[in-house]
């Protein structure tokens, strides 16, 4: 049986019933704290399961990529975004990169504040060779 979630519009309380499907529109529904008819059926948040394929077809949207050759913001946000979408924590030398591109600063700048970036004595998982954001700056 569904769980249905109300809100009394008198005492202003928030409950749960229990109703069948076939019972939902059928059966007056009272406040469990008041016994108030007068209630407001909540609807409440919903998740969409995404797979990978889905995920990687919205951050390939060239409507996403606007701005991100002349603008350091837009670059950071979408890499904000993909790490997010990816749902991988991508450690601290990418949160340090992104937040810096969105508060402007430009990836040849940032290559300059962090010349260890990427570097295999630097970072504890090797790597090797510098991070390159970019020549489009």
């Amino acid at each position: 049986m569904p769980d249905y979630e109300y809100r009394c519009l008198d005492c202003h309380k928030r409950f749960a019933l229990f109703l069948k499907y076939d019972e939902y529109g059928k059966v007056t529904v009272l406040c469990a704290h008041c016994g108030s008819s007068n209630v407001q059926r909540r609807i409440g948040r919903i998740r969409v399961l995404r797979g990978d394929e889905s995920r990687l077809e919205e951050m390939a949207d060239p409507a996403n990529l606007d701005g991100i050759d002349d603008d350091p913001r837009a670059l950071g946000r979408m890499m904000r975004q993909m790490s997010s979408q990816m749902g991988e924590d991508m450690g601290p030398e990418f949160t340090e990169v992104v937040h810096r591109l969105e508060a402007g600063q430009t990836p040849d700048q940032i290559e300059k504040d962090m010349p260890d970036m990427g570097d295999a004595d630097a970072t504890a998982g090797g790597g090797g060779g510098a991070l390159d954001l970019g020549d489009d700056f």
